[in-house]
C-alpha cells in the first residue's frame, strides 16, 4: 500500500479542489495521501470528510515557505493540530501579507503599460492562497501576454520588473513553528534547492525527516537523500508535488509515492 505525501490543491496554487483530489487518489488504489498546500491548511478538512467517505487516510499537512542566504527553501509540515492557535494567527499574517504583495506586483505592471485588476485576481485565485499563478492568469486575460509562463518570464518572475519578494520564515523559525503546532517538520525536495544550511543545523532545529521521492529527483538523487536520511535518523518522505490538469512541470498523482509505513513513522514522531 503506497503513500503520497505532497499535493496540493485549489486552496493553495492546484487545479483540483480537495474532494477532487481523494477521488482521483482512491481511483488510483492510493492507501493514504498528504494535501500540503503552501501556507494554509483551509484545504485539510474537506479532503478529511471526503476520506472518510471513501476509506482513505489524509494526512493533514502543509508547506511553508522560508528563506536562508542562497534563496528559497519549502518545509512540509504533517499532522498539524487544525487548532492550534498561534499557528493560525501565523497562517493569518501570511494570507494578509500575500494580498500585500499582490497590490504592490500589480502597481508594477500599471506602470509597464498593463492593467491588470485586483478583484479580478482575487476571482481567479477563488478559496485558495493568494499567488503568482494567480496574476499570471489574470494578465493572460488581458490578452498582453500569450501564456502564462510568459508572465513569468517576462514580468513576475523573481528578478523581473514587476517582482515583489514575499515575506518568509527562516528555515529555522518554519520548523519551530510546525513543531509547536504539534507536526512533523520535513524538508522539501532537496534536490531543487541550489544551497541550504547543512542537515545537523536543521536537525538541531528539530528537522524530522527528508523528502527523498520527488518529481525532480533523478533515481540516483533519490537513493542519495535515502541514505543521507538513515545516515542522520531522519525519517524518508516523498510525493508527486501534484498540482493538478494545467499546471506547468508537474508529474500526475502517485507518480512518486512512498509506503505507508511511513505515515507510521510520521505518527511516532508527533508529539
Amino acid at each position: 500500500m503506497r503513500a503520497d505525501l505532497h499535493i496540493h490543491t485549489t486552496c493553495s496554487d492546484g487545479t483540483k479542489s480537495p474532494e477532487e483530489i481523494v477521488s482521483l487518489a482512491k481511483s488510483i488504489g492510493l492507501a493514504a495521501i498528504a494535501i500540503t498546500d503552501h501556507d494554509t491548511l483551509e484545504g485539510v478538512e474537506p479532503a478529511v470528510t471526503a476520506g472518510r467517505r471513501l476509506n482513505l487516510e489524509v494526512i493533514p499537512g502543509i508547506e511553508l515557505s522560508a528563506e536562508c542566504d542562497s534563496g528559497e527553501i519549502h518545509i512540509l509540515g504533517y499532522l498539524i493540530d487544525l487548532n492550534q492557535q498561534e499557528f493560525l494567527d501565523k497562517l493569518s499574517l501570511f494570507r494578509q501579507g500575500r494580498i500585500d504583495r499582490m497590490k504592490k506586483m500589480i502597481d508594477k505592471l500599471r506602470d509597464h503599460g498593463l492593467e491588470v485588476q485586483f478583484n479580478r485576481v482575487l476571482e481567479i485565485s477563488g478559496s485558495g492562497s493568494l499567488g503568482r499563478p494567480h496574476l499570471a492568469a489574470a494578465l493572460l486575460e488581458t490578452g498582453a501576454i500569450k501564456s502564462t509562463q510568459e508572465a513569468f518570464d517576462r514580468f513576475i518572475g523573481n528578478g523581473k520588473p514587476a517582482y515583489v519578494p514575499r515575506f518568509k520564515l527562516s528555515p529555522e523559525e518554519a520548523i519551530q513553528l510546525i513543531r509547536a503546532a504539534g507536526g512533523v517538520p520535513v524538508l522539501a525536495h532537496p534536490g531543487m534547492i541550489e544551497s541550504t544550511p547543512t542537515p545537523d543545523e536543521l536537525i538541531t532545529a528539530g528537522l524530522a525527516g527528508l523528502e527523498a521521492y520527488h518529481p525532480a529527483h533523478s533515481r540516483e538523487l533519490s537513493a542519495y537523500y535515502v541514505r543521507l536520511a538513515r545516515a542522520k535518523g531522519l525519517i524518508i518522505t516523498g510525493g508527486s508535488d501534484y498540482h493538478g490538469p494545467g499546471h506547468t512541470g508537474r508529474c500526475r498523482l502517485g507518480s512518486d509515492t512512498v509506503p505507508c509505513e511511513v505515515v507510521s513513522d510520521l505518527r511516532k514522531y508527533a508529539p
